[in-house]
């Protein structure tokens, strides 16, 4: 795994990636290649999530035991996916960008995204589903602190994040029906949509609430035995 040593690089990577370059690439795929070249695509994004992962932190020795943790994790919200109706992938998107840092969030949604759609069907739409993932574990991993200390905060983000993921998949969906963005439809998309919406959420909250303790139990655990 390869170190990113300079702390200037390092600061315009994670600010770069997931609020300019990857937007970018997403909106590419969407706007101008539509159907074609997705594959791509999201192949590029993968591959700036491992960059933004290794931003993350300064030592390799660091980093590769991190990245056997977002392994597992992603494993596991992969396997999540096959869940009917309820799903834990954004509560576990969640949990490792609170425990491991928003990078380690970025690159678990990022990755289960592309890597469950391999059964569930790839497509434009991956794009979209892989930065809304990452950004959800990004973000957790910018509000770790009160996110740690209160389970309700915790629960309250993970609402929050369930509404924020299908507002954002509801992009594509507007994208997909027109040649570009229409406010009207977008609007219909989400009412349309509200059913889905209302499964995310109650997943979201359910698993945290379920989840939070033990999890975060393990993961302190392990940093603190092996200096994550």
């Amino acid at each position: 795994m390869f170190v990113i040593k300079s702390a200037p690089l390092r600061r315009a990577v994670r600010a770069f990636v997931p609020f300019a370059l990857i937007p970018a690439l997403v909106a590419l795929g969407a706007l101008v290649l539509r159907q074609k070249n997705y594959a791509l695509i999201s192949l590029l994004i993968a591959l700036l999530s491992f960059m933004l992962f290794a931003a993350g932190f300064e030592k390799k020795k660091t980093g590769s035991r991190r990245l056997v943790l977002v392994a597992v994790m992603v494993a596991l919200s992969v396997a999540g996916r096959f869940i009917p109706v309820f799903k834990p992938v954004t509560a576990l998107t969640i949990l490792t960008g609170v425990y491991l840092g928003g990078e380690a969030g970025f690159l678990t949604g990022s990755l289960t995204a592309v890597l469950s759609n391999f059964y569930f069907g790839q497509g434009p739409w991956t794009s979209f589903q892989m930065m809304a993932l990452g950004l959800i574990g990004l973000f957790a991993g910018f509000l770790s602190g009160p996110l740690k200390r209160s389970r309700i905060i915790l629960v309250l983000y993970g609402a929050l994040a369930g509404v924020a993921y299908s507002f954002i998949m509801d992009i594509w969906t507007v994208v997909w029906y027109g040649n570009g963005f229409d406010t009207a439809l977008y609007l219909t998309s989400l009412v349309s949509a509200v059913p889905y919406t209302v499964s995310y959420v109650i997943s979201n909250t359910v698993f945290l609430f379920i989840f939070a303790k033990p999890f975060g139990e393990k993961f302190t655990r392990v940093k603190l035995k092996y200096g994550v």
